[in-house]
């Protein structure tokens, strides 16, 4: 087996169409994306005999915590056998060291998609890789609904609280949900999102991060943007992200002083019957932590939210480290403390 760069588009989006566990975050897109933001990638595959058994998407981050290599949600391996991933990132990790000596990466941070289970535990720990002491800009849990049922059946399996809110909404008729995939519309999602983060004391995605990502999408038609009305106003707003049959929730935001409407409940609903349309046969909410055991977590709220719709959860290996240099500890001083601090 060796590792090699891949530059070819349809190679890459080809391979990831026979994965099931995935996420854009390894789509040769979201590649564009992070070069836009100025970023340097690497698009690296693993190949036996010429035919490809893995890939990673590699982004190399500056960041005051320390230059590292970020593979968010991969390497994605064909094989689920144990001694072909193993071997796999075995191989991943050899080229990575490299690559990080010349970019002085003090580590490298992944978080495959894989199931949390002692058998993938133990590979990621023979290889070298431990704990992180965050995660890596993506998920490690989510919510996921199968929406190859028909519309009748996702609303009879959704919670009757989530059912009934839908229901008022749609009857309500100053209320009126609108898709959009221009540009110019970009600013108004911004103002919701720019108040969610105000009052729930997080840092919101930058005017550029959003409208690079939005650009991209939209190019090949994998983005759309959800706005739920009410009298003329916008007060909710989704970025959904829909791509190789799945359905992504992967930001949203809302005005609070319109809460009792329940918007964002019929602006979801909305959204599933768009990627219903698409051919899309699972929805994934982006992101999950069980509201019971953790209340107060940030994302306890939103994850009850989600819930309501029906589905399962998914849990994946935690995010892992691998050591490039003795500076890595104090990064993982820092990250402890701004992690107590935002209490994740």
């Amino acid at each position: 087996m060796i590792v090699k760069e891949i530059h070819n588009k349809d190679q890459w989006e080809n391979f990831l169409e026979q994965i099931q566990e995935k996420t854009f975050c390894q789509s040769w897109n979201w590649g564009e994306f992070q070069i836009a933001q100025g970023f340097k990638i690497w698009r690296l595959g693993v190949f036996e005999n010429e035919i490809l058994q893995a890939i990673a998407l590699v982004i190399k981050i500056k960041a005051k915590r320390g230059t590292h290599l970020l593979i968010q949600h991969g390497p994605v391996v064909k094989s689920e056998k144990n001694k072909d991933k193993e071997a796999v990132l075995a191989l991943f990790i050899k080229e990575l060291k490299v690559i990080g000596r010349k970019e002085k990466a003090v580590f490298i941070r992944m978080n495959p998609l894989w199931e949390d289970n002692l058998e993938n535990r133990e590979i990621l720990k023979k290889i070298g890789l431990k704990n992180a002491s965050m995660h890596a800009n993506a998920y490690e849990a989510t919510w996921k609904l199968d929406i190859s049922k028909s519309e009748e059946g996702l609303l009879r399996e959704m919670r009757k609280t989530t059912r009934y809110l839908i229901r008022q909404a749609e009857k309500n008729p100053e209320i009126v949900i609108e898709i959009s995939q221009a540009q110019k519309d970009l600013p108004a999602y911004q103002n919701l999102n720019k108040e969610v983060a105000l009052r729930q004391k997080f840092t919101p995605f930058s005017d550029n991060y959003i409208e690079n990502e939005f650009k991209i999408f939209t190019k090949d038609d994998q983005a759309l943007l959800f706005f739920g009305k009410y009298k003329g106003e916008i007060v909710a707003g989704a970025l959904i992200v829909f791509w190789q049959g799945i359905g992504f929730y992967h930001q949203a935001g809302s005005l609070s002083k319109y809460a009792k409407l329940s918007i964002p409940y019929l602006l979801q609903w909305e959204a599933i019957k768009e990627a219903q349309k698409r051919g899309c046969k699972m929805y994934d909410f982006w992101g999950f932590v069980d509201p019971k055991k953790n209340p107060e977590h940030p994302w306890a709220g939103p994850t009850a939210f989600k819930m309501g719709y029906g589905g399962s959860a998914f849990q994946y290996i935690h995010t892992q480290d691998y050591v490039l240099s003795p500076l890595y500890w104090l990064t993982c001083l820092f990250e402890k403390i701004r992690r107590k601090k935002r209490k994740l």
